[in-house]
């Protein structure tokens, strides 16, 4: 299999994919994985922003990307971040559709009530995780072919309260 710019290869181990990328902000690191193994590559913010408690803001990232037709990359929280400061991703995950050639950048939230949160310039602020995605050709039906799960949903697995009339 071909593993020229814009394609994918599953030879010896994890599906991989060459991905254009600009870098914006040569200050900054171009993303990358922490860790073999991990999902996402990090994200780092391009400038400094303060997050008032329930503040959000678009922070840019000074990297842009041209991911190959069939692929998508989403914008995920870093746990660390949300455990230990409440910030967050308020689109989580945000969606980067393969013709966006535009800057990313990470619409953090503030969710703690009492602590403003300071995002520094450098700082690993998300994490990018790039995946092949199917264009699904829907078909109307009069009525769907039956599931061992039907119609229920939300909570319908048990737990947390009434998911409503079943």
């Amino acid at each position: 299999m071909s593993t020229g710019p814009g394609s994918a290869s599953e030879e010896g181990g994890p599906l991989r994919v060459r991905v254009a990328l600009h870098r914006l902000d040569p200050g900054l690191p171009v993303p990358s994985y922490a860790h073999p193994g991990d999902a996402g590559a990090d994200l780092h913010a391009r400038e400094d922003v303060v997050l008032a408690p329930g503040e959000r803001a678009l922070v840019p990232t000074g990297v842009a990307i041209a991911l190959p037709d069939g692929w998508a990359a989403f914008t995920h929280p870093r746990s660390g971040l949300a455990h230990r400061h409440g910030v967050t991703i308020v689109n989580a995950p945000g969606t980067v559709d393969s013709g966006y050639r535009g800057e990313l950048f990470v619409d953090l939230v503030n969710l703690d009530p009492r602590e403003p949160f300071t995002v520094r310039r450098g700082d690993r602020i998300a994490q990018l995780v790039v995946q092949p995605v199917a264009r699904v050709e829907f078909e109307e039906r009069d009525s769907l072919p039956d599931s061992p799960r039907g119609e229920t949903g939300h909570g319908a697995s048990g737990g947390f309260g009434d998911a409503g009339p079943r």
